[in-house]
């Protein structure tokens, strides 16, 4: 009896670890049939000229491909924004097969001034957004930040539901990356690595609490050399709370953050910071212990 006894102990404990306790957000799905299709979707305040050009820069064919139009209206929809909000970014998404993971295009870079393709990726991954080509145009000099309404529409309009809640944190996300990049000494490149840096430990330690983040917050800006102000460092922790609050599984996209890693630490040049390579060698030997102590217990006289 008491062998049965330790025996549902020890499964139980090893389940905990296994099976999460709390309900994990999970990324959007894509039918098969829409993979390798194309949609678009245009600013709302673009005239028609400008569509045109657009059309024509997004290389965007009219009679194959479904075209939409993003308004403030949506944008006040999805994540709660500005109904009043001005829309000329454009987007064109191609859905891709599973693996194929993220790969954004601006096309018109000298014309999308605030954004970097980086900080679309990492905020698209935070939306839930997975394999995906997206390329972003605009007519005029715009910051870009409205580009993400867009790709949320090409989403609905396919009927494939993004979770609220992610898309809320990802238009933040991409806010206050933007915000942090025009601090003095700080860069577009310097903070979608912190971000990015910031997931993958998430992903990695899998904080419980607000002090989880606090700490993984701290860690990462003390690693990176990054000194942000008090507000600017809450507002972070605020941020990637709410991110566990929501129970973004980063775990399932490591390979495609490491791979932002690798482009943004490229840009950087002169900037060497080491990546963890350890941690599922130290996730292998936990479970190889706690099997083996398992196992003790059944070895052991009644």
């Amino acid at each position: 009896m008491k062998r049965m006894i330790m025996l549902l102990m020890a499964f139980t404990l090893i389940l905990g670890f296994i099976v999460p306790m709390n309900s994990v957000t999970y990324a959007v799905e894509i039918s098969e049939d829409l993979k390798g299709e194309s949609t678009v979707v245009y600013g709302a305040n673009l005239t028609a000229e400008q569509k045109e050009e657009v059309r024509r820069l997004l290389e965007a064919d009219s009679e194959t491909m479904e075209e939409y139009v993003v308004t403030g209206e949506d944008i006040y929809n999805y994540i709660g924004g500005d109904r009043n909000s001005r829309m000329f970014s454009s987007v064109k998404i191609t859905h891709e097969q599973d693996g194929h993971g993220i790969v954004v295009n601006i096309v018109t870079p000298d014309r999308i001034t605030e954004v970097t393709s980086e900080m679309y990726s990492n905020a698209l991954l935070t939306a839930g957004v997975e394999d995906a080509t997206v390329e972003v145009a605009a007519p005029k000099p715009v910051t870009g930040g409205s580009a993400l309404a867009g790709i949320y529409k090409a989403y609905d309009a396919v009927g494939a539901e993004l979770d609220q809640g992610r898309m809320e944190v990802a238009n933040d996300e991409l806010d206050l990356t933007t915000k942090l990049s025009e601090k003095d000494g700080l860069s577009q490149d310097t903070v979608t690595d912190l971000m990015t840096e910031i997931k993958k430990s998430i992903a990695e330690q899998n904080p419980a609490t607000r002090e989880d983040i606090e700490e993984i917050v701290q860690e990462q800006l003390d690693r990176l050399e990054i000194s942000l102000s008090e507000e600017d460092r809450q507002l972070l922790i605020d941020l990637f709370e709410r991110m566990r609050e929501l129970d973004i599984d980063f775990g399932k996209v490591k390979e495609q953050l490491e791979e932002l890693t690798s482009v943004i630490k490229d840009r950087l040049g002169d900037l060497d910071i080491s990546i963890d390579e350890g941690f599922w060698n130290k996730v292998k030997n936990f479970f190889n212990d706690l099997i083996d102590k398992i196992a003790s217990l059944f070895n052991g006289k009644d």
